[in-house]
């Protein structure tokens, strides 16, 4: 019998195992907690219980790396004074172990006949079960350096799997399998080492491969669908307040000069008129869609202090000049991303007003996690949960019924009122996952094609089985990109390995929509992170315009805007520097315009070509069919010249000639070789020169 997905048995997973977090505090202290990625950063998830000063606490977690900090007194995140710690790569310090599972006390090594059972894992989420463009994605986990040969059986049929990359302990191995989704299958796992042959499967790890296969359902099977049209769009993000001041009657009593420095508290004047004026910049520059920070109304300059849901903030202007933006900018060929708070509130949001004046007797105690009565805002927060213990931000109970049914009419009012084609989701580790579902069930109606993103900082697997979001927001790829550009502590070979890793870290047509930026409204500047280097600005934008993902510009990184951190990165727009002479707006320009005309680049897998750590060059091509772009780049500080393999990619492109969309420049292939000349800190895009087609 062909059991359905769903009832498939998965895979044995890694048992968890008790671990004690301790802290000996040097003072008396309130509360201690612990957070990492084992509970989402959530630092009032796991508590430690003190005997004097000495703060423990046991928890059940998964072996694998853990990052983690603890919290003191609510507020105060700190390294394990006695744990190793290390860069993040987005300039957080956090505390760092792994925990080695059972069975990983013998040492790994290829050949010498011995598998690793507890290290085995498949199942049915789209990490390891995936269909995407006409092909089903088998993937296994083993402990790396433990196994010679990984194959997959499907019907009967051995295929080699490949290795595409994993961590200290386990390595995952793929392969791609036409269906047509129309046969159900039978597959399991051989693994070869040395003279032993075994078989992975719904049983485990045996000696024979009968009875030990998982079944696939083609009626039952649903595929992990995601919108069409992210993965063909460069998105541009506008912070409202500091984009443009169109209409000066809306401005705020204490509206500051536009080059004022910014604080936490002031207000530039920006609004929805600004955007409008701006919008043939936008247009020229070739965005096709616009993620908003949030514009609801709220007491605060950013607006992730949410008055009311249902009203754009006054200072922006009305609901009908927004809705009539996002009308506008439908018709200009603009999608409309809308960020959404979901996780806290503002204090003066109706239904925590309400507690402030009613206590205990009012309709809405369920709404938030209340300690004690009366309630009162104040620095620290003692009556009631906040966000990182800001006092403004109290935590919604986003599982209780009511505020469920409440907060999900909001996508749904702005999705029927006005063109919205995605959301952004604020904090999104933090609002208990069950919501989400629901949130995607609302959001979905339009059949499928509104994109939903999680403010993820690290990996978002959890939250991308195809019942939550989309995408994520590409923090992942911003941290390898900073470590290589801006840091220079990551050689080309181990950079290109970091972005493999982001990429095969989830299934396929994930990664082709992954929201991939430099920066963002919660960032240092990526420009000041280089130290004002334009060119290594430049050349990552070339990655990041290039590499496959769904990539967001913050604003005025496109003209080379600098900033240090919160609130210094959101000085309002420059306008001044948005001239046809600012190299780096022509340079961001020519590669979107590329972008926009390139099938390869919109859509085309990577494949990695050449990487010279000495020369500190590298060039990989987005290859989708026949079509084919190539991009190279050269960190070092002279300039160099880069031998290019062809023979990966279609076999048109082996012998032909190529152009360069940034200099013009064409080269003509020798061999199957590309030899290209990249000035110091530079890079090219580089596009085949074909009968009959633009190469640029």
């Amino acid at each position: 019998m062909i059991l359905p997905l769903l009832l498939l048995v998965a895979s044995q997973q890694t048992a968890t195992l008790p671990f004690t977090f301790r802290y000996e505090a040097n003072r008396d202290l309130q509360s201690v907690s612990v957070a990492g990625t084992f509970n989402d950063w959530n630092k009032d998830a796991t508590k430690l219980a003190a005997q004097g000063r000495l703060w423990s606490v046991t928890v059940p977690l998964a072996p694998g790396r853990i990052e983690y900090k603890f919290v003191l007194n609510g507020s105060e995140w700190i390294v394990d004074p006695k744990g190793k710690s290390q860069d993040d790569g987005n300039g957080n310090i956090n505390s760092v172990m792994i925990i080695p599972p059972a069975g990983f006390d013998i040492p790994a090594h290829k050949g010498d006949g011995l598998i690793t059972a507890s290290a085995l894992y498949a199942d049915t989420t789209p990490s390891y079960l995936n269909y995407d463009r006409n092909k089903l994605g088998l993937s296994v986990r083993v402990r790396t350096d433990d196994v010679a040969e990984v194959d997959a059986v499907v019907n009967g049929k051995t295929l080699p799997m490949t290795d595409v990359g994993g961590d200290e302990l386990y390595a995952k191995y793929h392969v791609d399998i036409p269906w047509d989704r129309n046969s159900d299958l039978s597959y399991g796992f051989s693994l070869t080492d040395g003279s032993a042959v075994r078989y992975f499967g719904p049983q485990g790890l045996t000696d024979t491969q009968a009875g030990n296969q998982y079944r696939l359902s083609a009626q039952s099977f649903h595929p992990f669908l995601v919108p069409d049209w992210p993965q063909q769009t460069v998105t541009y993000q506008i912070f409202p307040d500091r984009f443009a001041n169109g209409d000066h009657d809306n401005d705020p009593p204490n509206v500051q000069p536009w080059n004022a420095k910014p604080t936490y508290s002031n207000r530039y004047g920006g609004d929805i008129a600004g955007i409008r004026q701006h919008l043939g910049y936008l247009k020229d520059l070739g965005i096709k869609a616009i993620y908003f920070n949030p514009i609801f109304s709220g007491p605060s300059n950013h607006r992730y202090e949410t008055t009311d849901y249902f009203k754009i903030d006054p200072e922006f202007g009305t609901n009908a000049e927004f809705i009539n933006l996002t009308h506008e900018l439908k018709g200009d060929g603009i999608k409309v991303v809308l960020d959404g708070v979901f996780n806290h509130s503002a204090t003066n949001f109706f239904a925590f007003d309400d507690i402030l004046k009613k206590g205990s007797a009012s309709a809405f105690t369920n709404w938030y996690f209340i300690k004690k009565y009366p309630v009162k805002v104040e620095d620290p927060p003692t009556t009631y949960e906040a966000w990182f213990n800001f006092p403004s931000l109290p935590k919604l109970n986003i599982v209780n019924p009511e505020t469920t049914k409440y907060f999900l009419t909001i996508p749904e009012y702005w999705d029927t009122h006005a063109d919205i084609a995605g959301w952004r989701l604020d904090a999104a580790n933090e609002v208990a996952s069950v919501y989400w579902p629901k949130f995607r069930n609302v959001v979905k109606e339009d059949g499928g094609q509104r994109w939903i993103i999680g403010e993820i900082w690290g990996d978002g697997t959890p939250w991308l089985h195809g019942d939550m979001f989309d995408s994520v927001m590409g923090y992942q790829f911003r941290a390898a990109t900073l470590g290589f550009f801006a840091d220079q502590k990551t050689t080309s070979t181990d950079y290109l390995k970091q972005l493999e890793k982001v990429y095969n870290s989830y299934p396929p047509q994930v990664s082709r929509n992954l929201m991939n930026l430099l920066g963002s409204h919660d960032t240092e500047r990526f420009l000041t992170l280089c130290h004002g280097d334009k060119n290594l600005l430049m050349s990552a934008a070339t990655v990041q315009l290039t590499w496959p993902g769904a990539p967001s510009i913050y604003y005025g990184d496109e003209i080379g805007m600098e900033g240090g951190r919160d609130p210094d990165n959101r000085k309002g727009m420059q306008w001044e520097l948005a001239g046809d002479g600012n190299s780096i707006l022509g340079h961001y320009k020519a590669l979107i315009h590329a972008r926009n005309s390139s099938r390869a680049l919109q859509l085309g897998d990577p494949v990695v070509l050449a990487t010279d750590d000495a020369k500190e060059t590298l060039a990989f091509a987005r290859v989708m069919d026949s079509d084919c772009a190539v991009t190279a780049v050269n960190r070092s500080k002279s300039a160099q010249e880069i031998s290019i393999p062809l023979g990966r990619l279609p076999a048109v492109d082996q012998k032909g000639m190529y152009k360069d969309v940034l200099t013009g420049k064409t080269y003509q292939a020798q061999g199957g070789t590309l030899a290209v000349e990249v000035s110091a800190e530079g890079s090219c895009l580089l596009e085949p020169v074909r009968s009959g087609r633009r190469a640029a």
